[in-house]
């Protein structure tokens, strides 16, 4: 069984969505149900591989263990914080997705460590949790609450990324009637969306993507991309989109990852718009702390040469995040060096800022962007490689 991929998948989310409407309606807490469910779906997908569904349980008793044992580290410090203990753990927390990608790279000669559905996304809320931990923010995490916040289902394998701060308040919450039917209704409305968008727009485009497969010239390059990319853009959005219409339903607010990407004027705007749980996550956890660790440091010359080389870095570890194959970290390379390129250009320019408000401009602006955009996803898709 697949995630938002079958009818029979459907048919069980309604089974599962009418004890949830119950208890919402009636303005009970759905944690321990929300958890309980989500275990038995995951078994259910997993189940057929015997060999994913042991990954995953060694993968959640190691975070479990991680998060906890660094919790009472921390909590024993209290203003004495060790970055090299806390170093030491988020090694430990990330090591499990580092050996799936490089069993994954090896093309199946080195033994299929850690390879389970969900994983990557997965680690991004327990290395969450061990940075919070660190920064003094967290101060208990309890069994059903972590359990819960990992294991959601229906952003079990493509997210979107929550907060586990965030997340623990809709845990917590018994809804009045009336927010709970508006939020029951906006789940609806986001799941017959999501449909919409994966299984109807997602296919059609998906004949273009069929139709320019294999290309030779240049004009069947772009029109792959442009198809490609449009195709990502549907069918992610539109699993992102049913994920976010059950979180609500089962009384959990699960982020917006997709904000009409493709009316991007500017590479930064455009990730700030594509898949943004996955960006902002990056952008508070890992490029504000190189660029705090690198001031504090006196790495670079300049704060603008920080940020450049910030961007890219931060953008490598993305494109390696999704795997390790040539394609992925040339996307990952691709987009820092325009990110550092943006930023340079938007902080030294004197054009820019004096037509950066001007229709024309804005336009223009659009226009490469969008190619530039569509460009990348031709690198993800590894036609060119």
């Amino acid at each position: 069984m697949s995630f938002f991929g079958s009818i029979y998948f459907f048919l069980l989310l309604i089974l599962i969505f009418l004890p949830a409407v119950f208890l919402g309606i009636t303005g009970k807490r759905m944690q321990g149900y929300r958890a309980a469910v989500s275990v038995m779906m995951i078994l259910m997908a997993l189940w057929p591989d015997k060999e994913q569904l042991i990954y995953l349980g060694a993968f959640y008793i190691l975070e479990y263990i991680l998060v906890q044992v660094y919790l009472a580290l921390r909590l024993r410090q209290k203003n004495q914080r060790s970055p090299a203990v806390y170093r030491l753990f988020l090694v430990f927390c990330v090591l499990p997705l580092f050996l799936c990608k490089v069993s994954e790279a090896a093309g199946g000669t080195v033994p299929g460590m850690f390879q389970f559905m969900g994983i990557s996304y997965l680690t991004f809320r327990a290395v969450q949790m061990i940075i919070e931990i660190y920064d003094g923010i967290i101060h208990e995490v309890r069994w059903l609450d972590f359990t819960d916040f990992l294991l959601l289902f229906s952003t079990f394998s493509c997210g979107p990324i929550d907060r586990s701060r965030r997340y623990r308040q809709d845990a917590e919450k018994g809804y009045e009637r009336k927010e709970y039917l508006e939020l029951l209704g906006d789940g609806l409305q986001k799941l017959l969306i999501g449909v919409i968008y994966k299984f109807i727009l997602a296919v059609l485009v998906h004949k273009g993507v069929t139709f320019f497969q294999d290309p030779r010239t240049l004009l069947e390059y772009a029109g792959y991309g442009y198809c490609y990319g449009i195709y990502m853009f549907f069918d992610f959005a539109g699993y992102s989109a049913m994920a976010i219409g059950a979180g609500y339903i089962l009384g959990i607010r699960v982020p917006e990852n997709f904000n009409k990407p493709f009316i991007s004027v500017d590479m930064k705007d455009f990730w700030n718009r594509w898949h943004m749980t996955l960006s902002f996550w990056f952008r508070d956890f890992l490029f504000s702390r190189f660029m705090m660790l690198a001031i504090k440091g006196k790495w670079f010359s300049s704060r603008l040469t920080g940020a450049s080389i910030g961007f890219i870095v931060n953008m490598l570890v993305m494109g390696a995040w999704h795997g390790l194959a040539a394609n992925y970290i040339l996307y990952g390379l691709y987009h820092g060096l325009l990110l550092a390129l943006t930023e340079v250009y938007q902080k030294k320019s004197g054009f820019y800022k004096k037509y950066k408000k001007a229709v024309w401009y804005r336009l223009l602006s659009w226009f490469i962007t969008l190619n530039m955009v569509m460009f990348g996803f031709l690198l993800f898709s590894g036609a060119i490689i």
